[in-house]
This record gives structure tokens, sequence and C-alpha cells, in this order.
């Protein structure tokens, strides 16, 4: 309690039923606010998803060491705003000298919504007397204590996102809170995990919204960062607080299945997002397929290497069958091109590859060893031709029969990085010149402008479709393997078809 407040027996006991609640935040918020009455008239408490997330900080802050990081996608008006509004009272009502931050992924979003549902919920509080709520900020009535106890609202700027890099409190409380986190740019995310360093400090981070896009920080807390993340993904359907003909009436208009309706109904992310190249759908429905051998056993298997391109990249080693496909190791960047030829030659033995397919661009040293040790590998360069007349270049076109086998019954494993960055490189179509109507990819640099790491496990499986591959024995030919490299675009696609 504020020293500058008096000290009434009810503010004693106010004081000591706040400190009851320093690591119980549902009790905090069925305690602090006058449920059944005036501007809650009908309402007796949270919603069930927001008592079970309510009730995931309270274990995180009783049994981690680390940091809780709760990341909410939602449809439309089941309360995310409302739950954001009760953390902020909570977390400054519970621990004295908490700071935080609150951004939204516009200004324009954090004044007229995230902010006035605080000043909502403010203005219901039991203890509001002990803060001062501001435009931009709320923060203690204690002189003392008016810049080392608040929170304050920060648009988000990413030509200066140091502007989130100070956020330090060590030995106390931090909260966090990204509201349409969908559309806060990487760089914002990396300047704020610079608060996490602090020591025997409570942090919380909590990031929400509508799942807009498929890439992104967002996007990522609930696929190949979801180690990382407690997750919820809520149907507005299932809320109480929603309005369910209007719900019903979209549906009717979009389809169950419509990005819309995704998007601001059933709290998923969409199928594709507006450059999107391969559908979010196509990667779902190949990921973890279970195949019978039967399936591809028949088929040719093309071994890949994707080297690293730089020191945060994995090198990727992948085969596939027919339609089956798995990535058999991955390792940091390695200069040494014989000890990774090594590895490359031990697997096209262990599999009995009948190709072996690496990226052009930084995988000539492995090949050139490959030579060495009397090795026949092909090298595949990205940018060369296309043999298909709609691609602008070979990339384009390994990732176009990617995605028609993705869709038409190719399997890959579980695994979350190469889900996310199938469906992170946007596309776009050639307006002018020789090459106008030709489709390309958006180029890996570009990628990594956008916050987005190198496809590599991605790139991996797009290098087997490079050139058809017959399998030894086929059609009696017992010892070359014959890789199509040439031809004509109507020869390629049988190929593909027959043996890939």
């Amino acid at each position: 309690m504020p020293t500058c407040l008096q000290k009434t027996n009810e503010e004693i006991e106010l004081v000591k039923v706040m400190s009851s609640f320093r690591h119980d935040p549902l009790s905090f918020v069925v305690f602090s606010f006058p449920w059944g009455t005036g501007d809650l008239e009908g309402f007796t408490g949270p919603d069930i998803w927001q008592e079970e997330m309510l009730c995931k900080i309270r274990d995180g802050l009783l049994t981690a060491e680390q940091a809780i990081r709760i990341a909410i996608a939602s449809g439309n008006g089941p309360g995310k705003s409302a739950f954001v509004a009760w953390l902020i009272l909570w977390a400054m009502a519970t621990f004295p000298d908490t700071k935080g931050v609150i951004t939204s992924n516009t200004d324009t979003q954090l004044k007229t919504k995230s902010w006035p549902e605080l000043a909502k919920w403010y203005n219901l509080f039991i203890a509001r007397h002990w803060f001062i709520f501001t435009a931009t900020a709320l923060y203690s009535i204690e002189p003392t204590h008016e810049k080392t106890w608040r929170i304050d609202q920060v648009p988000w700027n990413e030509t200066n996102p140091e502007a989130f890099a100070g956020l330090h409190n060590k030995g106390k409380r931090i909260l966090i809170i990204f509201d349409e986190a969908s559309a806060i740019p990487d760089a914002i995310w990396s300047v704020t995990e610079g608060a996490l360093t602090d020591e025997k400090t409570e942090i919380i981070w909590v990031v929400c919204g509508n799942p807009t896009r498929n890439d992104g920080r967002f996007h990522g807390c609930f696929n190949e960062a979801s180690h990382r993340w407690t997750t919820k993904q809520i149907d507005s359907r299932i809320s109480r607080l929603t309005n369910k003909k209007e719900i019903e009436q979209w549906i009717q208009d979009y389809g169950e299945d419509s990005d819309f309706v995704r998007i601001h109904v059933r709290g998923v992310f969409p199928n594709v997002s507006d450059r999107q190249f391969i559908p979010n759908s196509y990667v779902q429905q190949a990921r973890g397929r279970h195949l019978i051998e039967t399936q591809y056993n028949f088929a040719a298997k093309i071994l890949s290497v994707e080297p690293a391109w730089t020191g945060g990249d994995e090198i990727v080693i992948g085969l596939r069958q027919g339609n089956s496909y798995k990535m058999l190791a991955k390792f940091a960047k390695n200069d040494d091109d014989f000890i990774m030829a090594g590895y490359v030659g031990k697997f096209e033995d262990i599999e009995k590859a009948d190709a072996v397919f690496i990226d052009f661009g930084y995988g000539t040293g492995i090949q050139s060893a490959g030579k060495q040790l009397k090795r026949n590998w092909t090298l595949v360069p990205f940018g060369s031709a296309s043999n298909d007349p709609g691609y602008l270049n070979k990339r384009a076109e390994m990732w176009g029969l990617m995605k028609e086998w993705l869709r038409d019954g190719g399997s890959i494993q579980d695994d979350p990085i190469i889900c996310a960055e199938l469906t992170a490189p946007e596309y776009y179509i050639k307006p002018i010149g020789p090459s106008a109507g030709k489709i390309f990819l958006e180029s890996k640099e570009d990628m990594k402008k956008r916050g987005i790491k190198s496809p590599n496990r991605a790139d991996c499986l797009a290098l087997t479709f490079a050139y058809p591959v017959m399998p030894r024995n086929r059609y009696g030919n017992n010892s070359d393997v014959i890789v199509l490299q040439q031809g004509s675009q109507e020869f390629v696609k049988q190929e593909y078809n027959l043996f890939a």
C-alpha cells in the first residue's frame, strides 16, 4: 500500500488480501471486481478460457525458473482485452515496483481499444485509489515510486526498436503485453527478448490477437517455437461473450474453412496469406501422414543436401522416395567440405540412394570433395533456368513441384520447423519484360529482412524435385543412375509422375 494513504483497518486488510494474490491472478480477478452488479450485471466471473490461462500463469509463477510466455490466438470478441487489463491490474497491485509495457499492432489499436479496456476495469477495481491512470500510463500514487512502479503504453517503431530495450527490473516483476501481435514486427520481438535476462525476476510475457499471418514470431509461438510458449487458441463460438447469431451468419456467408472464419471465428491461422506460396492446409495434410511401404518403395531414392548460408543456418540432409520424405541429419554450419562429404557419402551408402542432389550455392566444395571420394553427385543451381515456362527459375520450379507433391499425397515428418518453413516464402509474378507472367519466390535475403530464417529444411525437400530420377534395376539398368536433366517439359512432368 502506498505510504501516502491512511492506514485504516480497511486499507490494511486490503493490502493483506492483495499480497495473498501475488501468485494467484485468478483469485485476484474473482475478488477485485463487483461481479454481478452495475456494469458487470449478469457476469459472475471470468470465462472458462480466461480461468484456464490465469491458472497457467499461477502455475508458472510457482514452478518456473524462466520467463513465463503466454500466446493466445482467438477469433473476435472472446474477452482478450479484458484478460490483458486484469493482468495489468493484478501485476501492479500484488507486487510493489512492478514495471511493464503494453504495445499493439498500431497506435490506434493501442489508444482506442487496448487502453480504454484497461480504463474500464481500472474504474471497477477495488484498489484503484492506489494508482494514477493517465492517457499513456498507470503508475503508483506514491510520489517516490511513480517511475519504478508503472505500466506504460509504448507504440512500437520499427526504425527505433531500442525503445523496448531498457525494460529491466532485476529482482522484482516485469510484465510485457503484445496486443494484436500478428502484425508486430520481428525486430520488436527480438529487442523485447533482452528484457527476459534479469535473474531472480518474475517475468511474464503475454502475446495475443487474431491469427492473421502465416509467418512472423506470433505464428512461430504456435509452431517452431511452441516448446517455449504456453499457447491457447480460442474459438469465438465457445465464449459466452460473443454474438453467436452474427458468428453463424459469417459462417454461412464465408464457409467454415474460409480464411475469414479461420481468423475471426475459429482462432486458427489462415490457409493462405496474401502472397503465401504453399497453403497451410497442404502442409498440415502431409505432416505425419502415414504411408505403407508399398506406396513408395518402387520409386527412386533421392538424397538431398542443403548447405548452410550463414552461421545461424543449418546444413540439412534429407531423403525422398516417392511420396515419403524424411530428414536424415542436420548440422551447424561447417566449412570443412571433406567432413560433410563424408557424412553425405555415408548416408548415400546406408540408404542406397539412386541420386544425390546438392544446392550449388554453397555446395560446390562438398561436391568437389565427393569427386575425390569417387562419388558422382549432382549440383543444382537454384537460379538456373526452369524447365517449366510458368516459373522464372529452378528454385521456383522445384518449390512448385513440391507444392503439388504435398497436395497430392506427400508425407513429411511431424516437425514444426519444416512445416513453418514450407509456408514461409512469398511469391511474386514478373510484371514486365521477357519473363513477364513467370512466378518467382522471394530470396532468402529478403526473407531474412522480414525476420524469417533461411528455409533450409524446406529447401532440402525441394531439392529432391530438381530432376527426374529413374531407380536402379527399373528397366534393366544395373549400374548407372539415370538423372534426366534435359528434355521437354512434357517428358519431365511424366518422369516426375512415374518415378518421384
